[in-house]
């Protein structure tokens, strides 16, 4: 973590052994009080991590922040929970913030950002089963001094939840739908987003990336390829309004505040969303359907004692054997990816967003959650990552794998090393295995 950085005030304060001197200022032509006696000075507030380490001072002011990511994280939740402690001062707050995790990440985002490219890199790693940030870190943004907290795109990462919907239904992995390689709505009614409104475009025509798009495709062959046309077909078929339902469930939301935007290309990955939501939705994948809220602040302490504590709120929000076989499905995507794997169980998906507005990588290990986000907070989608310098390295076009797909790889397993491998649970071949809806023909 970086050091704390002091700031001067009317009174100077020399800072020994925890206590504080202050030095009162002498009015010019004035005689100093004969006491002596100086008026006490309220002392910004700390961020410490979890280890009780002090991080830097907090005032709520985050453009100054050195950690200006988690400044922002931590003003947000302490205003959601009581808006006088942004403004109090002397207090500790203690974050979930792990300085090996920390480290971990913030080294990744360096060695493959620079500071003063235009795309802003940002990731969150999240604890699964407990909701604890146990790390932020973000580079770039110049110019513009984007938003660090603010959403970009989230791409094709968005993928898991109609894949989410179509297990819950009943569909196994290898249930499949007949796909080609472009894509159109038969009628407006072909989607309905949750207030019953049809939002089908006929006239709109999806592709693939790639022109590779087979006549049938299963869940698992249509997830690992990430392939759009399936993915559109899908969602017709499970219901737009609940693959949106999905994804709020396992947490994810916009990062404006507003509602998820309920378009046919929802699986696409249409919506603005912060890292930290992502991470969320998947750490609740790999905590098996459990989605504890994340947050950061754990506690706020003053002289006498913890003024506010901030406990893990869980809830089960998918059966357990569903997010199993979702993450049969991604563990077979990141071991086909050019990212490989991570040499323990872990699992995972590129988050490439259309015509390279952003993207991003998100994954998990049963101890770990992480998403990357790479692009444009402001006015993203004017901008594209095409023809664009980021690290010294120029890209023709970015997807998912390729920088934040890198960051994440090395973060997650610098953060690992060391550890426990803790195994995913088995698939449940008896549900999930085979075809039982749609099988292939013949």
């Amino acid at each position: 973590m970086r050091p704390l950085h002091v700031a001067a005030g009317v009174a100077v304060a020399v800072v020994l052994a925890g206590s504080a001197v202050l030095v009162p200022r002498l009015v010019s032509g004035a005689e100093p009080a004969r006491d002596h006696l100086a008026v006490a000075a309220v002392r910004p507030s700390v961020l410490v991590d979890v280890q009780g380490a002090v991080i830097e001072e907090f005032t709520g002011d985050c453009a100054a922040s050195r950690n200006a990511y988690l400044c922002e994280r931590v003003r947000a939740e302490l205003s959601a929970s009581d808006a006088t402690l942004v403004r109090r001062g002397d207090l500790t707050i203690r974050t979930a913030i792990d300085p090996r995790v920390q480290r971990a990440v913030e080294q990744a985002v360096e060695r493959h950002v620079d500071p003063g490219d235009e795309p802003v890199a940002a990731q969150a790693v999240i604890a699964p089963g407990t909701g604890e940030i146990k790390a932020l870190a973000t580079r770039g943004g110049h110019p513009g001094g984007a938003h660090h907290s603010s959403g970009v795109q989230q791409g094709t990462s968005a993928m898991v939840y109609p894949l989410a919907a179509a297990l819950e239904s009943g569909m196994r992995l290898d249930d499949g739908l007949s796909t080609g390689d472009g894509y159109q709505a038969p009628a407006y009614a072909s989607f309905k987003n949750c207030a019953g409104e049809s939002v089908g475009d006929p006239t709109h025509t999806v592709v693939n990336r790639t022109d590779d798009g087979a006549a049938f495709t299963t869940l698992r062959s249509g997830t690992v390829a990430a392939e759009n046309t399936f993915f559109m077909k899908l969602t017709e078929t499970v219901g737009l309004c609940e693959s949106v339902k999905m994804a709020q469930r396992l947490g994810l939301a916009r990062a404006d505040g507003a509602p998820l935007q309920e378009y046919e290309t929802f699986a696409l990955g249409v919506n603005e969303v912060d890292a930290v939501a992502v991470a969320s939705s998947y750490a609740t994948l790999a905590a098996r359907g459990r989605h504890c809220a994340p947050r950061v602040v754990t506690e706020v302490i003053a002289d006498g004692g913890v003024v506010r504590a901030f406990p893990p709120a869980c809830e089960q929000e998918l059966e357990a054997p569903v997010a199993d076989a979702v993450t049969a499905v991604l563990a077979q995507a990141l071991a086909a990816s050019p990212l490989e794997g991570l040499g323990r169980d872990a699992a995972g998906m590129d988050g490439t967003a259309d015509a390279f507005t952003a993207a991003g990588y998100a994954g998990y290990t049963p101890d770990l959650a992480s998403a990357v986000s790479l692009g444009f907070p402001s006015g993203g989608v004017r901008r594209t990552l095409t023809d664009v310098t980021i690290g010294g390295r120029r890209h023709q076009e970015v997807s998912g794998t390729d920088v934040a797909g890198a960051i994440w790889k090395e973060s997650m397993r610098a953060a690992l090393a060391g550890t426990p491998e803790t195994p995913f649970t088995a698939l449940d071949e008896t549900r999930f295995g085979g075809c039982r809806k749609a099988c292939p023909p013949g």
